[in-house]
């Protein structure tokens, strides 16, 4: 079974030939854009994932501090 590395420089060469080398450069700068698209966004999903952890974190701390407060003055 072929590696991926052997899939992808036959997709090369199937576009060089049937694309023609003047439209590989255009394919080559779209499939960059996209993959900067696709890191920005999975960046900013990792951040906002992270800010809802750390403000759950922050809630449940608070609520703890709480409970452990009321039953210092029960006693």
């Amino acid at each position: 079974m072929p590696g991926w590395t052997q899939i992808l420089l036959l997709l090369v060469i199937i576009l060089i030939l049937f694309g023609g080398a003047n439209k590989l450069p255009q394919l080559a700068r779209s499939l960059g854009k996209s993959l900067g698209e696709f890191k920005k966004g999975r960046v900013e999903a990792e951040k906002e994932l992270d800010e809802a952890i750390n403000e759950k974190d922050a809630k449940s701390v608070a609520k703890n501090a709480t409970a452990k407060g009321a039953e210092t003055e029960a006693s």
